[in-house]
This record gives structure tokens, sequence and C-alpha cells, in this order.
């Protein structure tokens, strides 16, 4: 027999309320009650990051959290990028520029992981970058141009000149 639980959060910058199964994850809850498809089911298992949201400012895999723990949380899909007239953001810019997108499925999760990154302010290596993202599985792009994407946009934002490939 299913039991319920009342979740209150903060959805994509709305306070929202809905009732859910106890057993239900977060993916299921985004994307069944929300219709926020932008977070992906991929292997629901926590290690393709298609899934990834912002909890609280941090990335994590939504297919093996679940929905109850998002009680009192912010939550932070790939919908709460876009500006007020579909405008996308930086680093949704730099993605398609950098055309580190093919398919588009893990492209969701790899932006979320690669706004904690630039939200922390932190300038990184290389090296650091490639550890930071690969939680993510991406079977399209060999990582190079996503990697570029996320760089130059991090040295955008920090007021810094992107050294050249």
């Amino acid at each position: 027999m299913a039991q319920y639980k009342l979740v209150r959060c903060r959805l994509n910058g709305r306070d929202v309320e809905r009732m859910v199964d106890v057993r239900a994850s977060l993916t299921d809850m985004l994307r069944n009650d929300y219709h926020l498809t932008s977070v992906k089911k991929g292997c629901e298992v926590g290690e393709c990051g298609a899934c990834n949201v912002l909890i609280d400012g941090e990335c994590f895999n939504s297919c093996i959290y679940l929905a109850v723990w998002a009680d009192g949380k912010e939550i932070r899909t790939l919908e709460s990028l876009l500006g007020p007239n579909g405008e996308l953001s930086d680093i949704q810019q730099a993605f398609v520029d950098e055309a580190a997108v093919q398919c588009g499925f893990c492209t969701p999760g790899v932006i979320l992981s690669a706004v904690e990154i630039l939200e922390s302010g932190k300038l990184y290596s290389d090296d650091e970058l490639r550890k930071l993202l690969s939680g993510h599985l991406c079977r399209c792009t060999g990582y190079q141009n996503i990697l570029r994407a996320v760089k130059k946009t991090m040295y955008r934002r920090l007021g810094l000149e992107p050294p050249e490939a």
C-alpha cells in the first residue's frame, strides 16, 4: 500500500507543493508532476548524470534522491536558466557556440554541473574541470567541446581572457 507525503519546495523560483509517493524519486516528481522534461531518465542508478538537478546549489542525481527529501529545499532544473523571453543563459549559449551538444540527452545534466562549477566563482584548471564534469556519460561529443564551453564561460564570468585552445 502506497504512502504519501506532502512535499513543499522552491522549484525554479516558485514555491510549490505536491503529495508524492514516499518511494518516488525526485526525477519522477519533476517529470511526472511538473512536466520538467529536461530532467532525463538515463541509468536510474546515479551513474550517468542525465538527471542532475541543483538542490540548494549543489548537483545531485535526482534518480537516486527521494522526492520527499526535497521538502524545504530549493530545486533548480535546466528550465530555470532561460531568460524571461526564452533567452539562453551564457553557459547554454557557450554549449551552442562550441558545438558541445549533439543528441542533447546528457546536455541538461552537464549544464547543471557546469552551473555549480561556475557559481563557485573559482578558476579551475583543465584537470580539475574534467574531474568536476566526470559524473556524466556522453556518447556523442567526446567531451572536449563540453570542456571548452565550460572553460570559456568560467573565464568570461571571472573577467579573464580565455586562453586559446
